[in-house]
């Protein structure tokens, strides 16, 4: 796998995108379904040729890559800072993880099961769903500084939404995870900044599919 400026800036906007997704899903009840199929089906794409392969090419991470371009140009409503902190604290347990071998085999472990499941049920079922919940409760849920989601205590006491919201966290320190490997530093958040927002928007521009001749 090349670890590319391009390829750190997809994790990146993985990255956002959950935060979004999950601040989406904690405040107005609901994600855009294509959004959340593209985060939770990283989760399950363990022996990927590239990084576009994880996420099955860049389009479906425009939500992730439009975040980020917003975030690292500054400033922004208390909503948009709040995803900004979603982040931060990923990125805070993506280090803590790493000092943790027992958990990274368990979380292993628990995904490859999960995946099992992909042959009964599509990546966004309440089942997977249900038990990537759990997977995050027993493993990530447990470092800190927990992840403290702000939104609707009705959507927030849902059990079907909460264990979105949990697999998205999941499918978030998974993108962080990949972005450390991928030569991701915090520092290039803002030595690069220019660079990274440079590539994000190459990114969006990139024509789709549908686009093409």
């Amino acid at each position: 796998m090349t670890h590319t400026l391009t390829d750190r800036t997809l994790a990146l906007a993985a990255l956002f995108q959950a935060a979004q997704l999950v601040q989406h899903v904690a405040r107005r009840g609901h994600a855009a379904d294509s959004d959340v199929e593209t985060c939770i089906n990283s989760l399950f794409q363990i022996d990927a040729p590239s990084t576009e392969a994880i996420f099955n090419g860049s389009q479906g991470l425009a939500t992730g890559l439009r975040t980020l371009r917003a975030r690292l140009r500054s400033g922004g409503s208390a909503e948009e800072l709040e995803i900004t902190r979603y982040v931060i604290v990923m990125l805070h347990l993506e280090r803590k993880l790493a000092g943790y071998a027992t958990m990274q085999d368990t979380l292993r472990i628990g995904i490859e099961r999960i995946r099992n499941q992909l042959n009964y049920f599509p990546s966004t079922h309440e089942n997977i769903l249900a038990a990537l919940g759990e997977l995050y409760q027993a493993t990530i849920s447990t470092l800190r500084p927990r992840i403290m989601v702000q939104g609707e205590p009705t959507y927030l006491a849902d059990k079907a939404r909460a264990n979105q919201i949990r697999a998205l966290l999941l499918a978030g320190i998974r993108a962080a995870v990949l972005w450390r490997q991928l030569g991701g530093r915090r520092w290039q958040l803002f030595i690069s900044r220019r660079k990274i927002l440079e590539t994000a928007q190459r990114l969006l521009e990139q024509p789709t599919s549908s686009d093409a001749p």
